[in-house]
């Protein structure tokens, strides 16, 4: 049996629905030891991420612990490990040292994937997702395509904060809202804001009532500290200067914490994600892309793939530059689904076809 106090337990976010999973769940097979065995279980949330050790909070205190190693074995096999957010059971062993035996299973669960295709956890059980985006040069609508791309197919509402409204003009503010307008679904609301004004976090307290998670991403120098410090009221989060000809931060925050609002409502505050590669499948980008996937039956060609064929609606209907970032996010998902074998072919056929193309060039120079 699980130990909670759940009023406690509603300032670090916990929800009906995830205590009802606490309550159900079963340990992982084979992580029991026998210096554990009479250890009470006690629910507690991870609210910081380190090398070798987690920080959990009760809902009093913090605790300093260690996941067990055929936890971590286990989680390891089913390529995902635990993340800031995650609620997880906490028991001591005999000499007092403070252990996590189980990871309940999320009800939401946010990961990346890295260029060889691996996946890296970023956060767990949040409800909404503010993606961070600068007015300056940090201002990409085909990168804030790919956070929607990470968060909507976890069923993780996602809201635009378009930062740093105070280092434009209103009419800068206004375009940018209309561009992204023509990208994004309708249902995605779009807020633009000064982080360092008092009014920041009236703008956003529909998604910060007591028991709701929050985590903000975005890249380096977005603003996603200063907005984490107008949330708290307080400077939790250090900042940075951003470079002045790219408009790029420098890492201030290195790691992903989880913290507490007047409100009930907990924000974690994420570092920078300077190249993003969502872990989606094609279903998960449809949702993302829901224009292209309704449109898509309207083409002349059931397997249209919205290149040069003939009657393409979307082509027609969607702008060019979203349609090549859908096309790009396509392949970069299909090729995490292939096996090691599959990719080394595949790698195989494109040096075959590089080397059959530096020889096509140097029999048309006569080199050959």
């Amino acid at each position: 049996m699980i130990e909670m106090d759940v009023e406690r337990l509603r300032s670090v976010g916990l929800t009906p629905a995830m205590a009802l999973v606490a309550i159900c769940s079963q340990p992982v097979p084979e992580t029991d030891a026998a210096d554990l065995a009479a250890s009470p279980r006690r629910l507690v949330r991870v609210i910081e991420v380190h090398r070798e050790t987690l920080q959990v909070h009760d809902g009093l205190q913090e605790t300093s612990v260690r996941v067990l190693p055929r936890l971590a074995r286990w989680l390891a096999e089913q390529e995902t490990a635990v993340a800031v957010g995650d609620w997880v059971v906490q028991v001591h062993d005999a000499h007092g040292q403070a252990w996590v035996h189980e990871r309940i299973t999320p009800l939401s669960h946010i990961a990346r994937r890295d260029a060889d295709g691996r996946r890296h956890p970023v956060v767990s059980n949040v409800d909404t997702a503010l993606l961070v985006m600068g007015l300056d040069d940090d201002f990409n609508p085909r990168r804030l395509e790919r956070f929607l791309t990470l968060v909507q197919g976890q069923g993780v509402t996602a809201v635009v904060v378009l930062t740093k409204a105070d280092v434009v003009t209103p009419e800068a503010v206004d375009d940018a809202v209309a561009e992204l307008r023509q990208r994004i679904s309708p249902r995605v609301e779009v807020v633009a804001v000064n982080g360092t004004a008092p009014d920041t976090t009236r703008v956003l307290d529909p998604y910060l009532g007591a028991g709701q998670t929050v985590v903000l991403l975005g890249s380096s120098g977005a603003g996603k500290s200063t907005l984490t410090n107008a949330l708290m009221g307080v400077t939790v989060q250090d900042t940075g200067a951003v470079r002045e000809h790219d408009s790029r931060g420098k890492h201030t925050t290195t790691s992903r914490s989880l913290h507490r609002l007047a409100s009930g409502a907990c924000v974690i505050d994420t570092p920078g994600l300077r190249t993003l590669r969502p872990d989606a499948d094609e279903t998960t980008l449809a949702i993302s892309f829901e224009d292209i996937a309704t449109l898509a039956v309207q083409c002349r060609f059931r397997d249209c793939r919205h290149g040069d064929e003939p009657g393409c609606a979307v082509r027609e209907g969607v702008p060019p530059d979203r349609l090549r970032n859908y096309q790009k996010l396509l392949r970069e998902m299909r090729r995490d689904t292939l096996t090691a074998l599959e990719r080394q072919q595949q790698l195989s056929q494109w040096k075959m076809r590089g080397r059959e193309g530096q020889m096509r060039l140097k029999m048309k120079r006569g080199e050959a």
